[in-house]
């Protein structure tokens, strides 16, 4: 058996080495598919990395609440995408953090609220500015560090905010001295008391740019906008050993002080994801599709190579039979060959999907994401393309008469 197969291979790597431009055409089109899906599951993993990651470094004892839709996803995220105030959208309040605040078990809770306005200053204004509504146990769950000045607490007053490093170099082109300085927002005045030092981590898990954000106190945000929405409660636990108790905890309390509706969401460790984790899900499955379809075409590819070698071989499969090949030999042996095309683009799409997702990570904070699932994966894949798109080429040439196939040359 083992003689065989290498006889089957033998014969493979002769027919596709005397072809090997339109094998490489062929190996090509299974290539760019593999390789698609390939950079999409990098991506993906690479995001899902970057926030576990940042999970890991706060600590063990994050809890996070964040609202809940009753909507199947696909639906939630074309509205989100779609409404012009998705922040409204957030069924969260600050009676939800006093009634968190009050179990024994928590140690800190820091509500995030997100507005979006124009900030002005004496040299500069931006619009569309991510606005950060919290309070001082914030900086007791999340170690930002500062450049200058302090975090936002009950002794400095309404009127203060903090800026992001590089929100803070577009509104005063300097970073060194804009502590005390004013900014402008709906018309009220703040005072600048910190600069955040460079975080440069678009993607977390509070889905914000903090470096390019504002924070203010939540009630002073809520007196300046009329209305505060809360996106996401986080929440410092005392005992890490016990979050599974203080989720439920925090459940039943949320509960009981909402009437019974359970229209939240309570989570930790490794549940704790991108809030736009369901967007990156939908965005993966559509392109992970659309490369699938340039996989099967790959395959129709391999098909029609297979066929058209069939056709120019009648006279070799002719003298194969005539000597005592079975039409089960023949079988494997063009099946083979289909395998080894689908295989080849396999790996070549797997070289060439890394390489991609290796210069993407170049100018994005994307590292490539490489790990044993991916490659077996892909490698099944191909397999099972081989197989699909080569048992019809071969099984048509295990069939052919012998008589007829040796009145064939080439």
């Amino acid at each position: 058996m083992a003689l065989l197969l290498k006889t089957h291979f033998k014969l493979a790597k002769t027919a596709i080495k005397e072809n090997r431009t339109r094998s490489f055409l062929t190996c090509l089109g299974i290539a760019i598919g593999v390789a698609s899906i390939i950079l999409i599951l990098s991506l993906m993993g690479s995001i899902s990395n970057l926030v576990k990651n940042e999970i890991s470094e706060i600590g063990s004892d994050l809890i996070v609440v964040r609202p809940s839709s009753t909507k199947d996803s696909v639906t939630s995220i074309v509205e989100e995408l779609t409404s012009s105030n998705t922040f409204q959208k957030s069924n969260l309040s600050l009676n939800d953090v006093s009634t968190i605040s009050k179990l024994e078990d928590v140690a800190a809770v820091a509500p995030i609220s997100i507005s979006v306005n124009t900030v002005d200053s004496e040299k500069n204004n931006f619009t569309s500015v991510p606005i950060l509504g919290t309070n001082e146990d914030f900086v007791k769950i999340e170690p930002v560090a500062f450049k200058f000045g302090s975090f936002i607490n009950k002794n400095t007053g309404e009127k203060t905010v903090v800026l992001g490093s590089t929100l803070s170099l577009a509104l005063f082109n300097t970073i060194n001295s804009t502590v005390g300085k004013t900014v402008t927002i709906m018309g009220e005045k703040f005072m600048i008391i910190g600069v955040l030092d460079e975080i440069d981590k678009s993607i977390n898990f509070d889905n914000i740019d903090f470096d390019n954000a504002l924070i203010m106190d939540i009630e002073s945000l809520d007196k300046l906008t009329g209305s505060t929405q809360i996106q996401q409660i986080n929440i410092k636990a005392n005992n890490t050993d016990s979050l599974s108790k203080v989720s439920t905890e925090i459940k039943d309390a949320l509960i009981e002080s909402k009437h019974g509706d359970e229209n939240f969401t309570v989570s930790y460790g490794d549940d704790i994801t991108h809030p736009a984790s369901s967007l990156f899900t939908v965005v993966s499955g559509m392109l992970t599709a659309v490369a699938t379809i340039s996989l099967v075409v790959g395959g129709i590819g391999v098909m029609n190579i297979m066929l058209v070698s069939v056709a120019e071989r009648n006279h070799e499969i002719g003298v194969r039979k005539a000597v005592g090949a079975s039409s089960r030999n023949i079988l494997m042996q063009f099946l083979f060959e289909a395998l080894i095309l689908s295989i080849l683009g396999g790996i070549f799409g797997l070289v060439l999907g890394y390489i991609l997702a290796f210069l993407i990570s170049i100018i994005t904070p994307f590292a490539p994401h490489i790990s044993a699932e991916i490659v077996l994966i892909t490698l099944a894949t191909t397999f099972c393309v081989g197989i699909i798109f080569g048992i019809y080429p071969a099984i048509k040439a295990a069939t052919k008469n012998p008589i007829e196939s040796l009145k064939h040359y080439r």
